[in-house]
């Protein structure tokens, strides 16, 4: 439909409600998948977003007012045209018509559950798209009116949209302002009304102080649930970006983990919304502290895997099968990988039992090194070819796992990658020399297997395994032969480095390393100081 037509039934003070609605009605359903508008008539859809405040702001039939709401929503997809919707009058509108508009701690009762549906959604998009709205949503507190509105969730009851969208703008808000972070953690105590919502949603019984009674044999968790779960999921993310640091707050972030490895344990109706699921999960418990994670596995064994060490490690089996899965897809890492290695690794630094059941899975005892480490299936396998992954996040990543799970031990590192996989991290930490990270780890010795001691003088340490003898090239040459070739490669790596295309580099007695130069400057230097007198 032509926008002329659109906006002069609209502008019209003579059009009657029904007028109004009907040719809205068609305007939406012409563009309601419209993503990108033609840039000419931006200065009429400006003018349009103006009209339909205006009709909003006036006491008009319900049915006329979410017409024009979702006119409203499908012109908010487009930044540029949101200047009369952001202002102070525009927001309080649409504040009111969705039900946020209270005084104290109440908000009013939804009449209309379809037309407060699409005002929650018409704030959503132009919160998202405006910063001067940002702003405003701020100024007239419309959180406090959204943690009123979901605190009628657990009592009262709320419609599914109704519910879904609360927690999606407050997600948006929580995202988009760290004043309202702020205050939402502090005075609006949001992550206990967070946590009781989750109790809400997933039934959540708890049988100890931060146990939750998780059946195995229990229904996927309905489809319109799992969504608002993954909402509440992502707002108590960012929520728990700072640090609690009073006894309370550590109480909480326990409660927390509690419910994440219950979400961990469950199923949904579908294998990728599962897997949606538990990435929420899994980047919410990567804020939590360490020292609340030990949560996870200090629950008793109910069937499934034998305890480990008095421990239950049933949530780690999941995130190492996770990890995996989201290695098998073979794209999108940085965003799939770098939250569960993360939780995987921090939570091995710093608890012995979980770093012993996923080195068990991850590096078990070596037996066969005829391949190089990064050929295979195997999880080990996986991993170190991420070590040589194109982006830097991913393999720093997966080479920290490693480390941590080899205690930090340069020569364990090496057994179980190569030192050519391990050199990026190796060379990162100051470590080409050889030695310990900083972690504090057990005494214990790993033992090796007698297939792996039988051929370990054999293993060449720069690719991790056994090479089939390859004859020498320089066998049959004369002494000038050899002389010759070997000041052909000085002469040709010298016109390298004085051409900048390469920097020669030396490993300095720190373990970092430094131009060729300053390396050997600095042993000549250590040198004469060790024979003065």
């Amino acid at each position: 439909m032509d926008l002329n037509i659109v906006l002069s039934k609209v502008e019209s003070r003579i059009s009657n409600e029904e007028e109004i609605e009907s040719v809205l009605r068609e305007y939406n359903r012409e563009n309601s998948q419209t993503f990108n508008f033609d840039p000419k008539e931006e200065e009429k859809r400006k003018k349009l977003c103006e009209e339909l405040i205006r009709i909003l702001g006036k006491d008009v039939q319900a049915s006329c007012q979410t017409m024009c709401l979702e006119t409203l929503r499908i012109l908010s997809r487009d930044k540029k045209v949101l200047g009369p919707v952001a202002t102070k009058q525009g927001m309080l509108v649409l504040a009111q018509l969705a039900a946020l508009q209270g005084t104290g701690e109440s908000v009013p009762e939804i009449l209309e559950v379809g037309l407060v549906v699409e005002a929650l959604k018409c704030l959503c998009n132009v919160i998202f798209n405006s910063v001067a709205a940002q702003q405003l949503s701020a100024e007239i507190n419309l959180a406090s009116g959204l943690c009123a509105r979901l605190r009628m969730y657990t009592g009262q009851g709320l419609s599914h949209e109704v519910a879904l969208f609360s927690l999606r703008l407050l997600f948006l808000l929580s995202a988009l302002r760290t004043d309202v972070r702020s205050c939402l953690r502090q005075e609006l105590k949001a992550v206990d009304l967070l946590i009781e919502i989750l109790e809400h949603i997933l039934s959540i019984k708890w049988v100890g102080k931060y146990e939750v009674a998780t059946d195995l044999e229990a229904p996927p968790l309905p489809l319109e649930d799992n969504e608002r779960a993954m909402e509440a999921l992502k707002t108590l993310f960012n929520l728990t970006l700072s640090d609690f640091n009073d006894e309370d707050g550590a109480h909480q972030l326990r409660l927390i983990t509690a419910i994440m490895r219950h979400v961990l344990m469950i199923k949904t109706q579908t294998e990728d919304k599962t897997e949606e699921l538990h990435s929420h999960a899994i980047n919410l418990l990567s804020n939590i502290p360490v020292l609340c994670l030990g949560v996870m596995i200090s629950v008793q064994s109910r069937g499934g895997i034998e305890e480990y060490s008095g421990k239950n490690m049933d949530v780690i089996q999941v995130l190492l099968d996770f990890m995996v899965k989201r290695i098998d897809k073979g794209s999108n890492f940085k965003e799939g990988l770098t939250p569960v290695f993360s939780l995987m690794t921090e939570s091995s630094r710093h608890h012995r039992d979980i770093r012993k059941y996923i080195k068990a899975q991850v590096l078990p005892p070596l037996k066969d090194v005829k391949n190089r480490p990064e050929v295979g299936t195997t999880i080990r396998n996986k991993l170190v070819r991420l070590m040589t992954h194109v982006d830097t996040g991913v393999k720093q990543s997966a080479a920290e796992f490693l480390f941590v799970l080899c205690k930090e031990s340069v020569d364990n590192l090496l057994k179980y990658t190569g030192y050519g996989n391990a050199a990026g991290l190796l060379a990162a930490r100051g470590l080409l020399a050889g030695g310990r990270g900083g972690g504090q780890y057990s005494e214990d010795e790993d033992s090796d297997t007698e297939e792996y001691k039988s051929v370990k003088p054999f293993i060449n340490p720069i690719t991790g395994h056994v090479e089939e003898p390859m004859p020498n090239p320089i066998e049959e040459m004369t002494e000038e032969q050899k002389e010759y070739e070997a000041l052909k490669l000085v002469n040709m790596f010298d016109q390298l480095s004085r051409q900048q295309i390469i920097q020669p580099m030396g490993v300095k007695q720190d373990g970092t390393i430094a131009p060729l130069a300053e390396a050997i400057s600095q042993c000549n230097m250590e040198s004469c100081s060790s024979d003065s007198d």
